[in-house]
């Protein structure tokens, strides 16, 4: 099955650039090591919460604004997306994820619908 593990931490106040620095060379070591196990499907950071567009399309009009579709304590930073037998062994992978010390992964199941292009 696969899951989206969802990579959410305070931007501004988690890391310094130093850390996130190390974090990207541990995070590439973990993408590494799942791909070698069978468990790497993709992953990569974000930029940050202040370069995002979000869109919203209300009684036939879109509307188009600057920044996160919420505001919140913690925000949506990276993700891995990973295969794994069941959602022990999904927990058992967000663990590894350097953030998790300071931030939170949030592991979401993929629903599968036909019809959509594969890799």
């Amino acid at each position: 099955m696969k899951y989206m593990l969802l990579i959410y931490l305070e931007e501004n106040a988690a890391l310094s650039d130093s850390e996130r620095e190390a974090c990207y060379v541990k995070s590439a070591q973990l993408a590494r090591d799942l791909h070698a196990n069978g468990n790497y499907v993709a992953a990569s950071p974000l930029h940050p919460v202040s370069t995002a567009t979000s869109v919203r399309l209300r009684e036939g009009k879109r509307l188009v604004t600057d920044g996160p579709f919420a505001e919140t304590r913690e925000q949506l930073g990276g993700f891995y997306l990973i295969e794994a037998r069941d959602l022990d062994e999904a927990i058992g992978i967000a663990e590894r994820i350097p953030v998790a010390t300071v931030g939170t992964i949030e592991i979401r199941p993929i629903l599968e619908i036909p019809g959509l292009p594969t890799t």
